[in-house]
């Protein structure tokens, strides 16, 4: 409904999720269609999205190739106002703004949090994890009751309802995607599929498969290529094909509004017209 960017927030108060390499393999899917992508890390200590794009265009410097890719910026102020003003000025001129949030409580990331158009919470298959949005009984596993992020995030939707028909904003989609699920004990997996099930009916989040414990991963970070930039990352293995087709499931499970800008002609490379077919092509 809203005239502005689509803002996707991926949040996590806890470290250690896949939260920033899901971010970038995220926005470069949204790039290669020709969106026009801008990346604020609001981890300014870590900077570990903003870090993944500099080297990126290190890497086209270096090997003289167009890549598609996001304008990237760090907030590193304190002050929701200046981050406002700087959101404000990135939408002026892109279709989807991808914040990228620290691992630990903060309050510029609950800021944009709450205004998420999707919002993207990473989990690994872990209770350790599942703390984060609801608490279970230590004998039967069941849902006791919501953590403070969840309710403060269901207060943000029903907020966003209200506001919808009003001021003309998206509803937000709220979206858990479960990372690193390769490495779960079945029992261990049944018992987090249960429970995220109930929680999602209490909550309203819908639940989407994430990206796998792969090496490939912390291999493309220093070149800041992802899988899909084909014919960029040499040889290789069936692992590599079956990461694609967990990151084409990803994408396609963010249900995100289509492209309208068009592919860009000046990137030479394949850029389909939509995320599913993007990925398709790079398979």
């Amino acid at each position: 409904m809203s005239t502005g960017p689509h803002r996707i927030v991926f949040a996590n108060e806890k470290g250690g999720t896949g939260k920033s390499t899901t971010a970038v393999h995220v926005a470069i899917a949204l790039a290669c269609q020709g969106a026009r992508v801008a990346a604020i890390d609001l981890d300014a200590r870590q900077r570990t999205m903003h870090r993944y794009f500099e080297n990126r265009a290190e890497t086209m410097r270096r090997r003289a190739i167009a890549l598609p890719t996001a304008t990237f910026e760090v907030y590193s102020g304190d002050s929701i106002e200046e981050l406002d003003a700087m959101t404000a000025r990135l939408s002026e001129s892109h279709d989807f703004i991808v914040f990228d949030t620290p691992g630990r409580d903060d309050p510029l990331a609950r800021h944009v949090a709450t205004r998420a158009d999707t919002l993207v919470t990473p989990l690994n298959d872990s209770f350790v994890d599942f703390d984060l949005i609801g608490q279970v009984d230590a004998e039967t596993f069941k849902v006791r009751r919501l953590s403070f992020y969840a309710e403060l995030i269901w207060e943000a939707r029903k907020k966003r309802a209200m506001a919808t028909i009003k001021d003309s904003r998206r509803e937000m989609d709220w979206v858990v995607v479960r990372n690193r699920t390769g490495f779960t004990e079945a029992r261990n997996q049944k018992r987090i599929d249960t429970a995220l099930t109930e929680l999602s009916k209490r909550v309203g989040f819908r639940v989407a498969s994430g990206l796998s414990e792969r090496v490939i991963y912390r291999e493309l970070f220093p070149s800041g290529l992802t899988l899909l930039d084909k014919g960029h990352l040499g040889e290789l293995g069936t692992s590599h094909l079956v990461a694609r087709q967990e990151l084409r499931t990803l994408v396609s499970g963010l249900n995100l509004p289509p492209v309208v800008s068009g592919p860009n002609p000046e990137l030479h490379l394949d850029a389909p017209s939509s995320t599913k077919t993007a990925l398709e092509s790079a398979a």
